[in-house]
């Protein structure tokens, strides 16, 4: 009874319309049940916030367990990269925490959250065989381009490659990440079709 109620909670959070539109009432209706009843799964809207963050922080943890599951270094990057990438409703969430970092509830969550996720990405430079300031540059080059993805595709449709094209441009992204010499000018601006 405990574990069913728990799974129904986790499914019923959803705040992907952002951090102000997390309350009880419309959880309780994608529930199909009243007010009341969602307060019986959260006493009020300052534990639900609470349990988004805590399922919002648990998600990294089970995509580093699952990304772990590959023994090649490489293979484990391009996995954290294809799946962070490819998550297109958590990453509303995760537009709406960035953009509400300020509140005194969020902002340690989200701190807690960016430097576990930079620290793992460096973690998977080191074992590529960057030098450890090199590798903290580039894990966080890796965690800027996982933040501003979403933040792009929200704001400009079609920036982003769609499909089988995707995999190509996760590809050219691990190769300027890896990449072990200075990158010479390439007149990027010239190249935007925007």
């Amino acid at each position: 009874m405990i574990e069913q109620r728990s799974q129904r909670r986790r499914r019923a959070i959803d705040f992907s319309s952002g951090l102000a539109a997390v309350a009880i009432e419309p959880i309780a209706a994608r529930l199909g049940a009243t007010k009341g009843s969602g307060y019986w799964h959260f006493a009020n809207r300052a534990a639900l916030v609470e349990a988004t963050l805590q399922r919002w922080e648990h998600q990294t943890e089970e995509i580093i367990e699952r990304v772990d599951l590959q023994q090649d270094p490489l293979v484990r990057l391009r996995t954290l990269l294809t799946t962070v990438t490819d998550q297109r409703g958590p990453q509303a969430v995760e537009l709406s925490l960035l953009a509400s970092v300020d509140d005194p509830a969020v902002a340690p969550v989200v701190e807690r959250v960016i430097r576990r996720r930079i620290a793992y990405t460096r973690k998977l430079f080191l074992d590529l065989g960057f030098e450890s300031t090199d590798a903290a540059d580039r894990a966080r080059m890796a965690y800027a381009m996982y933040v501003g993805h979403p933040q792009l595709a929200r704001t400009l449709p079609g920036a982003i490659p769609p499909g089988k094209q995707l995999s190509s441009y996760l590809d050219s992204i691990l190769d300027r990440l890896l990449s072990r010499s200075p990158a010479e000018p390439v007149g990027l601006l010239s190249r935007w079709d925007c």
